[in-house]
């Protein structure tokens, strides 16, 4: 009887000495998802399907460009309310033996979309565009949608170019999955939603009503969702590289570009639009050419970023790497108010040079090299207070490693507000890492609702004129064949000259400050891919918007609220101006791949904000 009474904690602590190392095991991390992990690929996008399409090109022996390639197309089918085929997409690509390099996706301007013609068409209020003088046309503004948003769409070439350089199959093969989704798909929630909210802007063009609102109604969840006319235009290109397959690969993916942007496809594109009212013509179309550019890198505690060039915001990310290294991230601690106080304020400083010197490489001479070297983060570093939060805009003085502590003219044009149902909406990403190390990191964006659709092609057009300005002499105004300064911000990362990570994200002008933090996540504070993108974050809008009528708002700070009242008061204290959000909060959603050379392991994340999925093999 005395025996028993003895045995039961011994029970009790063996117990306790086993559980306790499981419970505190980084093996079992408290995520909503756990880490996909495989040894042959991965593909990670915004959809289920969209993965399913990438992976089903693994299966059948493609590489992570065939996979991409095919991901983004399926994308550009069942994303719409965010991106579609009309759109336009940069692309980061490494071979396992080859440099890290850029396709540059993003349309160029009509040569009629000048700033004289919004300002004359802003004289006669705006209206004349063929969009009924929706508040998107108001005056002072270029249009967030419609007829007169476009510019070229980009897609088609940049995929193509990708195809042709450095993946392994054909275009039938790449684009099977999306005809398959554009002749039926289960619609999903999101879209639904988007369509309901967007159909006030739509329903005045009648082939985006005849589409979206089929038999004229909104469609439901679980609807069988159709779209014949892009699924013929789909067909139509696949016809073309058949009839030139004797002509060799390169040959054949060359006439399906031709047939688009020289050919009948891109002539019957570009009528229904200047029906419309748009300023696209078939020249456009005719002189537009995706490229294969040089990105953009920096060092940082030994990994190499890189980032696609000055065209988009991108090397921003890396000028705030280069302030970030000054400073002991792990000491602050994850997320405590040190931490967020110092991000932000090298977010701000990022952004004011972005806002300041980027634009078309093509039309402007922007300091490269000198914004992305370390004397110039140093200087910038200076400009930094530990317990203040800055409310002016500065952009700095790179020619002469200055960090200049100035405000600058707020760039903000026209109205202050532009209605929910007109204001951008967002963008998709595809990253894809292969059993061979070779990555793709994509993020496809623009057509997205409430969009023009282009007559019987069944397109969807880019609205990413909006992302000019109309301010004479800044880098972003826009002129005629000029690429506008977007936010679309594909990341890959090398380590000792290995792939280590490929990240994307849609966001806008968020899409940097949230893969600045989930980046910081893996290499400061050694999360795994799930845990870095479920983590909670942060953002500021202290920045001229990319978007609609280019606000700019001083000093605000959207922080998710699991990062608790200790610390909003501490922010508060140092003068950040706080809008506290719900859990899962900003609306950014990464997916970000892992790559291990040693292990020949692969990993991903993929956030649980935006339904993004990631699929292993």
């Amino acid at each position: 009887m005395n025996s028993r009474p003895h045995r039961l904690p011994v029970v009790v602590l063996l117990l306790a000495l086993v559980l306790q190392p499981l419970a505190q095991s980084p093996a079992r991390p408290d995520t909503f998802r756990p880490p996909v992990r495989g040894t042959r690929g991965i593909v990670a996008g915004g959809q289920p399907l969209v993965v399913e399409a990438g992976l089903r090109m693994l299966h059948r022996g493609g590489n992570a460009v065939d996979a991409g390639v095919a991901a983004t197309f399926a994308g550009s089918v069942i994303e719409f309310s965010h991106f579609a085929f009309g759109g336009e997409v940069p692309v980061l690509i490494k071979l396992a033996k080859g440099q890290v390099v850029t396709v540059n996706g993003q349309g160029t301007a009509p040569q009629l979309a000048t700033r004289q013609f919004f300002e004359q068409r802003a004289a006669k209020g705006g209206t004349e565009s063929g969009a009924s003088g929706r508040s998107a046309n108001k005056p002072g503004l270029i249009p967030s949608t419609g007829p007169l948003a476009a510019t070229v769409p980009g897609v088609l070439d940049a995929m193509i170019v990708a195809l042709d350089n450095f993946g392994t199959m054909k275009l039938a093969d790449v684009l099977q999955p999306a005809i398959e989704l554009a002749d039926a798909f289960p619609i999903d929630e999101l879209r639904v939603n988007y369509i309901r909210n967007t159909r006030r802007v739509f329903e005045q063009w009648p082939a985006a009503r005849a589409l979206f609102l089929p038999n004229g109604e909104e469609p439901k969840v679980g609807d069988i969702f159709v779209q014949k006319d892009l699924a013929r235009t789909l067909r139509e290109l696949v016809d073309v590289e058949k009839k030139n397959a004797r002509r060799g690969r390169h040959a054949a993916l060359e006439a399906v570009r031709d047939y688009f942007y020289r050919g009948p496809l891109g002539k019957r594109y570009c009528d229904a639009i200047e029906a419309a009212g748009g300023l696209m013509r078939a020249s456009d179309l005719a002189g537009f050419r995706a490229t294969i550019e040089r990105p953009t890198k920096i060092s940082y505690r030994g990994y190499e970023v890189y980032k696609t060039g000055f065209w988009a915001q991108g090397p921003a990310m890396l000028e705030m790497l280069n302030l970030l290294e000054g400073y002991d991230l792990k000491a602050m601690g994850h997320n405590s108010a040190d931490y967020v106080h110092t991000l932000t304020e090298v977010i701000k400083l990022g952004f004011a040079d972005r806002d300041h010197f980027y634009g078309d490489p093509r039309f402007v001479k922007v300091p490269g090299a000198e914004l992305l070297s370390k004397d110039y983060a140093e200087a910038r570093r200076r400009l930094i207070d530990a317990k203040t939060a800055s409310l002016e805009q500065r952009p700095g003085d790179p020619l002469n490693k200055k960090a200049l502590a100035q405000l600058v003219n707020q760039l903000s044009l026209g109205p202050s507000e532009i209605p929910p149902d007109e204001r951008a909406n967002d963008t998709t990403c595809v990253n894809v890492i292969d059993a061979q190390g070779n990555v793709f990191s994509a993020t496809p964006s623009g057509a997205w609702l409430p969009s023009f659709i282009a007559g019987d092609t069944g397109i969807p057009i880019s609205s990413r004129l909006q992302s000019f300005l109309l301010t004479p002499g800044h880098p972003n105004e826009l002129k005629p064949g000029k690429r506008p300064r977007i936010t679309l911000s594909p990341t890959l990362v090398l380590k000792d000259g290995q792939p280590f990570a490929a990240l994307s994200t849609p966001g806008g002008d968020n899409q940097d400050q949230a893969l600045l933090q989930v980046l910081l996540n893996v290499i400061e504070f050694g999360m795994n891919p799930q845990e870095a993108v479920e983590a909670a974050r942060f953002d500021t809008q202290h920045l001229v918007s990319s978007f609609d009528d280019h606000k700019f708002n001083p000093g605000l700070v959207q922080i998710d609220r699991r990062f608790g009242d200790k610390v909003f008061d501490d922010l508060k204290a140092r003068g950040h101006k706080l809008e506290i959000r719900a859990d899962y909060s900003p609306s950014s959603a990464p997916t970000i791949i892992l790559y291990d050379p040693q292990r020949k392991l692969i990993e991903a994340g993929a956030d649980v904000r935006r339904g993004r999925y990631a699929i292993g093999w």
